[in-house]
């Protein structure tokens, strides 16, 4: 490698910035919903992570709690725009809304990750678009295979990853589902890769620009397998709150519903919360408890070497 090819790499961080507000999963988002926060990393920061907060919070005025790396993408469309390889250093960081209102989804700014991902959302059991959509379009690429053993090995992958023929859902899969749309066709993002249509199906959900949407991907999968074993979702919480509304956070992070007795139950054992003395009014206008976290808690469970699970999905 020359020095010219050395020097011909642009580095940008972006961030899945997440937050939940009256019960939804939201990202923070640019371009009208298509991209997500990002920009130039620069040597003026002790760190990546120093920097991406740095540029986050200078240009969103969101400051940032949990942070943590994801992973390095090389966008092959971006890299053909600025004439140069370009790499993506993707982070995970969760924050709230400020404005504490859920925007309208065509508007940029803060979007229902479910709008890019409708089929991960299972809290009222199976998407529409899983029938209408995904299972023709996949079971039509799976026919289309070259002979019958590469038929039956995509049918099996179809299975696995999208829980049919017995495969219970998965719910952390989120890449290796977008990945399997993105292979049969089903995604616009793949035709501009220059993947053919299958069958000129198109699935349902907003597509973004450059690879984002596989990073969002990665940063939703990622947190749905963090909040079953770190109480990252408390980041997300207001300083105080119901044990409903703990319980709604986590499902829409998840996409599954979760048995009210039985996440209460884990809750009251891990000793998590504690209450707080205050009340408010619930559901069909009971009163309910203020709970908030004990961040003690952490140092207690790491003295003592113990895990930290939060309420499983399964």
């Amino acid at each position: 490698m020359n020095e010219s090819e050395q020097h011909s790499v642009q580095a940008d961080l972006v961030a899945v910035l997440v937050a939940v507000t009256a019960g939804q999963p939201r990202i923070l988002t640019t371009r009208a919903g298509r991209t997500l926060p990002a920009g130039p990393f620069t040597a003026n920061h002790r760190s990546l992570q120093a920097s991406l907060r740095a540029w986050v919070e200078t240009q969103t005025h969101h400051p940032l709690g949990y942070v943590e790396q994801l992973y390095t993408f090389a966008d092959r469309d971006r890299s053909q725009e600025v004439g140069m390889r370009a790499i993506s250093i993707s982070y995970l960081a969760l924050t709230r809304e400020l404005d504490g209102a859920v925007a309208d989804v065509a508007q940029p700014g803060w979007q229902d990750w479910y709008r890019y991902f409708p089929w991960e959302d299972w809290r009222e059991g199976e998407p529409p678009v899983m029938a209408a959509q995904i299972l023709p379009g996949l079971k039509a690429w799976s026919e289309n295979a070259s002979d019958n053993v590469a038929r039956s090995a995509r049918w099996q992958r179809v299975s696995m990853t999208f829980g049919l023929e017995g495969n219970e859902w998965n719910e952390e899969l989120v890449l290796q589902r977008y990945e399997l749309l993105f292979e049969a066709g089903l995604v616009p993002e793949a035709w501009r890769d220059g993947v053919a249509a299958s069958a000129g199906c198109l699935v349902a959900g907003a597509a973004m620009s450059n690879d984002h949407r596989r990073i969002l991907a990665t940063g939703i999968a990622r947190l749905r397998a963090k909040i079953k074993y770190r109480p990252v979702v408390f980041e997300l919480m207001p300083p105080e709150f119901s044990l409903l509304q703990l319980q709604q956070a986590v499902e829409a992070l998840a996409g599954r519903g979760l048995h009210k007795q039985n996440f209460r139950r884990q809750i009251e054992q891990q000793a998590l919360v504690e209450e707080t003395g205050q009340m408010v009014m619930g559901t069909a206008g009971r009163p309910a408890k203020l709970f908030r976290f004990r961040r003690n808690v952490m140092l207690e469970r790491a003295i003592s070497g113990n895990k930290l699970p939060l309420a499983r999905t399964a």
